[in-house]
């Protein structure tokens, strides 16, 4: 019997949806999202997150006045507690799935060997 790898797939995707760690990222975003002023904060932090992303990806250079800018939104957004709460789920989130991850690519990398930059 064969298994259907992208069953498979979509079963991973609805265990990741009602996990704890996913309900409760979900919660945390709600209440985030319901107060205003800290929407509006967290919509600002996302922003600059993504700007600076995108520049990365494009190989622009950041410049020190916008590291400065990032740094001084992170300070902002970790002085109030249901962002500075989502924040910590997020990363616990986003462990979760970089273990999931090393699992799914666990056959290649036995069959390649570690997938990690020669110096």
């Amino acid at each position: 019997m064969s298994t259907n790898v992208y069953d498979v797939a979509y079963d991973l995707e609805k265990a990741v949806r009602e996990s704890a760690e996913f309900q409760e990222l979900k919660q945390l975003y709600a209440e985030v999202n319901a107060d205003e002023a800290a929407k509006r904060l967290f919509e600002s932090f996302r922003n600059v997150q993504l700007n600076l992303q995108q520049k990365q990806m494009m190989g622009q250079e950041i410049t020190q006045d916008e590291v400065e800018q990032a740094q001084k939104q992170v300070a902002l957004v970790q002085q109030n507690p249901k962002i500075a709460k989502l924040m910590e789920v997020e990363q616990r989130m986003s462990m979760l799935i970089n273990e999931l991850n090393k699992i799914i690519m666990k056959p290649l990398e036995e069959l390649y060997g570690p997938m990690e930059p020669q110096a």
